[in-house]
């Protein structure tokens, strides 16, 4: 029988599979790594350098030292400011005790003395004619400031007034009789001692109603409005409602 042929490769045919893989992954594995490593460097190190770069530096001071001679002249003592002078009042009435008078020399004696400095200290002040002739002054106690001119429309206050007494007014018998209801607004001026000094309609439903809103906003009384700790006079507005009880 003859023998069975036997395919045998090629010497130097240069085979390539799984063995050949196995042998060179490590070394590709090692380069792609440092690629990967450099290129991270890369990226860091321009971020970095970005920010080193956009580092503003820091203000620069200039010291400038001047020299005597860049002074000038020091100002004139002539040209300052003196004050004004101070005015003395001369005194009410001139001395007599010891005060010379010139006479003729007929009338001149050897016995004329001059007074000395402790009866000159002695004398008396002369009195002023309008104090009287006991000298004394008359204080009136109770002195009361009256307002004479409104308040503003708005005046700040720190502590707004209080009604203290309050009046109802009469209802008119003819607004009654005619079945009539109407609410007036006023406006009432408190003086500094919360006494209502002027009233003022600010809007009236019907006039009819006026004159007893009025009278009995004039008999309102209130604590004064204060500010800055002291009493101010102020306008309140108050409102008047006339309605009948019996009416729906």
């Amino acid at each position: 029988m003859p023998e069975a042929a036997t395919a045998t490769a090629p010497k130097g045919s240069g085979g390539y599979g799984a063995l050949e893989l196995k042998k060179v992954y490590q070394r590709y594995w090692a380069i792609g790594f440092g690629i990967a490593v450099a290129i991270h460097f890369v990226l860091i190190g321009s971020y970095y350098l970005a920010e080193l770069l956009r580092t503003e530096e820091p203000p620069s001071v200039t010291v400038r030292i001047m020299k005597y001679s860049d002074l000038g002249p020091p100002p004139s003592i002539t040209s300052t400011n003196t004050p004004p002078p101070i005015s003395v009042s001369a005194p009410a009435a001139k001395p007599t005790v010891g005060a010379p008078v010139p006479v003729p020399d007929a009338e001149v004696t050897t016995e004329a003395t001059i007074a000395t400095q402790q009866e000159m200290s002695n004398q008396v002040a002369p009195v002023n004619e309008a104090l009287g002739n006991e000298g004394n002054v008359q204080v009136e106690q109770n002195l009361r400031v009256e307002d004479d001119a409104p308040p503003a429309d708005f005046v700040p206050v720190e502590k707004e007034p209080v009604v203290v007494k309050k009046v109802e007014p009469k209802y008119p018998d003819l607004a009654m009789r005619a079945g009539l209801e109407g609410k007036v607004w006023v406006k009432i001026w408190v003086d500094k001692e919360g006494k209502a000094k002027q009233v003022v309609i600010l809007k009236s439903d019907a006039e009819i109603f006026n004159e007893p809103a009025m009278e009995a906003a004039k008999q309102f009384v209130f604590t004064p409005a204060y500010m800055n700790n002291g009493p101010v006079s102020v306008w309140v507005s108050v409102p008047f409602k006339f309605k009948l009880a019996d009416k729906k």
